[in-house]
């Protein structure tokens, strides 16, 4: 639907209810309240003559009349009424208000708690029923890790952080400054001044390691520019690119890794193309996924891989 046409939809859903309480005003100061011409308002009210209940037979649409330049609408109580919502509507909204009064970052928690207490007190039964919901946004893991981040942030307070980086498969320590927690999809994101990089960083949460709260002022530079959300993974021209078959039981692969999907194979496998920095750890990496992957090009990446199976398996061997 277009902005205009919403726009549209949503005047009318307000404008009926206000004639209802005001039959007969003029039509020059029922455009003047809308903000639109009258002209623009004569087209609406033509559009309500089609619009009504389901069945569409002359006692079920709206009735119209503004010849006299007085307005009068007639038949249109039903969409007067108040919007009730269901149980179901209820509890999936009160759910997610809680959520997001949980989010970090959240600065003015205000609004969100006066909606909550606004419609858990309408909601009845369904508020009791929302009350034992219980949602987690991430692992226990996770979760201190967040709580860590958290408190960081509401103090000022630089973070030591062991990191996982998969692109090179280590483990890196840095000082970061917080920035603030972000949630993209189903991941949590901390977007901090990183001093080992010297430049704005955003780290996974699931692959932190390690965090601790340092006695240090954690107050990002000046000229700390978000980096945003929307290019979390940002190539590099030196990046080696690593075409991957993978298995139905290794498709976790695509929601752990930044990789791009190419296409469905016929037997099922998923071809996806996987960048590295540094191509060192794919060998270790396809070993790990126990025959779940397998590495179509580039051929002297593929050939590593056989040969490091060939010298696991000889390990295997008793000697001579």
């Amino acid at each position: 639907m277009s902005a205009a046409a919403t726009s549209r939809l949503s005047r009318l859903l307000t404008m009926v209810p206000w004639l209802l309480q005001r039959p007969g005003v003029p039509v020059p100061e029922a455009a003047r309240h809308f903000g639109i011409t009258e002209r623009q308002l004569i087209k609406d009210l033509e559009l309500l003559f089609v619009c009504g209940r389901p069945g569409h037979l002359p006692d079920d649409l709206i009735e119209a009349e503004w010849e006299s330049g007085g307005i009068y609408l007639g038949n249109a109580d039903t969409i007067a009424r108040p919007l009730r919502l269901g149980t179901d509507e209820a509890v999936a909204l009160l759910a997610g208000l809680r959520m997001l009064a949980e989010v970090p970052g959240l600065h003015d928690r205000g609004p969100v708690d006066a909606a909550l207490t606004k419609l858990s007190a309408a909601a009845g039964e369904a508020a009791a029923a929302a009350a034992s919901i219980s949602a987690h946004l991430g692992t226990g893991a996770e979760e201190q890790i967040l709580s860590t981040c958290r408190e960081a942030l509401a103090g000022g307070r630089r973070l030591r952080i062991r990191y996982l980086v998969l692109s090179r498969d280590e483990t890196t320590e840095r000082d970061v400054d917080p920035m603030r927690l972000t949630s993209v999809g189903h991941r949590w994101y901390l977007e901090g001044w990183c001093h080992l990089a010297e430049d704005v960083r955003l780290f996974r949460v699931d692959r932190i390691v390690e965090v601790g709260i340092l006695d240090e002022d954690g107050i990002p530079p000046a000229d700390a520019v978000p980096r945003g959300t929307d290019d979390l993974f940002r190539p590099s021209p030196e990046d080696v690119v690593v075409t991957l078959d993978l298995s139905p039981d290794a498709r976790w692969i695509t929601e752990y890794y930044s990789v791009e999907p190419v296409e469905e194979q016929p037997d099922g496998t998923l071809r996806v193309l996987m960048r590295a920095a540094n191509p060192d750890w794919i060998p270790r990496f396809v070993l790990r996924a126990g025959g779940t992957v397998r590495v179509v090009e580039p051929e002297d990446v593929r050939r590593r891989v056989v040969d490091a199976a060939h010298a696991a398996l000889a390990a295997y061997r008793p000697d001579a």
